[in-house]
């Protein structure tokens, strides 16, 4: 069976398909959509993580493939109905980043409150604006969480350790489990009312695309605090900008954008915004989590016809 990895991939995955007898691989993490299209044809696995595309397209030439995994969560660059049509597996590792993405969310809120991104730069600039750059506690401040999955679940956990009161919505979870993790399952508009922080863990959907617009952004209250290390698209970055530049809202950090790299875009150019390149899960740790789990499942599905995470109906 052979295998192609597109994308950069720890070490650690590349070992396990090099040692699993029955596997061969080819890492390739440089080629162009054309490249691709003209050899995905003799492979049976395909290992990406969010550069390479899987369109319907580049499927109808992969006329071996039996299993694209990602080594990482999110799936936007897989045509999963396509991939379902060709009889195509795809499967992603939710797990191997979970608590880097978390920790990341809990970094943001707190850099966000302390303003901490600016005063590293006007210090830098030889300037000493302590008056200017006061800050809020988070101790008994309300976090709301839009999701409440893997690593809504564990933000939940590392807020309550820093005395939040975690209140959240998630309408694929029942109250009582909700309950069990300790956050105080609230509706949609309550989180949006009611939570000095609001966090967003939901994947990019019909359903959650521009989720956080003008709307529900004013519905937020007065000095708020928005944090999404989640999928960009779910804020709508123009109406973000309008609420922030009118103070309605205290602040807000984005680790993911619409676009990505976004450019020199709007939000940029406000005090109360803060950001990063998409770094949630980028640790040394979770990368070598998210490699060890997508090389294992590939084999193990090419090998044996078992793994999971599978997210389409194949099997």
């Amino acid at each position: 069976m052979k295998i192609l990895v597109s994308d950069p991939l720890s070490n650690v995955g590349i070992e396990i398909f090099q040692n699993t007898p029955g596997i061969e691989v080819d890492v390739k993490t440089d080629l162009t959509d054309t490249e691709l299209e003209k050899i995905i044809g003799v492979y049976h696995g395909l290992s990406i993580r969010s550069k390479t595309k899987v369109t319907e397209d580049l499927l109808s030439k992969a006329k071996n493939l039996k299993v694209i995994g990602r080594a990482g969560i999110g799936l936007d660059n897989v045509d999963i109905p396509a991939a379902t049509r060709a009889d195509v597996a795809v499967m992603n590792t939710p797990f191997g980043n979970t608590i880097t993405t978390a920790e990341h969310t809990i970094a943001m809120l707190m850099a966000l409150s302390r303003n901490i991104p600016k005063a590293t730069m006007t210090l830098k600039d030889g300037k000493w604006e302590k008056k200017n750059l006061r800050g809020r506690e988070i101790y008994n401040k309300t976090l709301g969480l839009v999701g409440i999955g893997n690593i809504g679940s564990i933000v939940a956990d590392r807020a309550m350790g820093l005395k939040m009161n975690v209140i959240g919505f998630d309408p694929y979870q029942a109250s009582e489990a909700i309950e069990d993790l300790g956050i105080h399952p609230v509706t949609f508009d309550q989180v949006l009312t009611q939570a000095d922080y609001i966090s967003i863990h939901t994947p990019k959907t019909e359903e959650t695309t521009n989720l956080f617009n003008k709307e529900t952004l004013l519905k937020m209250k007065p000095g708020a605090m928005l944090i999404n290390c989640a999928r960009g698209g779910i804020v709508n970055e123009d109406d973000l900008y309008d609420v922030l530049k009118s103070n309605h809202l205290g602040g807000a950090a984005l680790d993911v954008f619409a676009t990505e790299p976004p450019g020199k875009i709007s939000l940029m150019d406000l005090d109360n915004f803060i950001c990063s390149s998409h770094l949630g899960a980028s640790t040394h740790e979770a990368q070598d989590n998210v490699a060890r789990d997508v090389a294992t499942q590939i084999t193990d599905y090419l090998l044996t016809g078992q793994a999971p995470n599978i997210v389409n109906q194949k099997i």
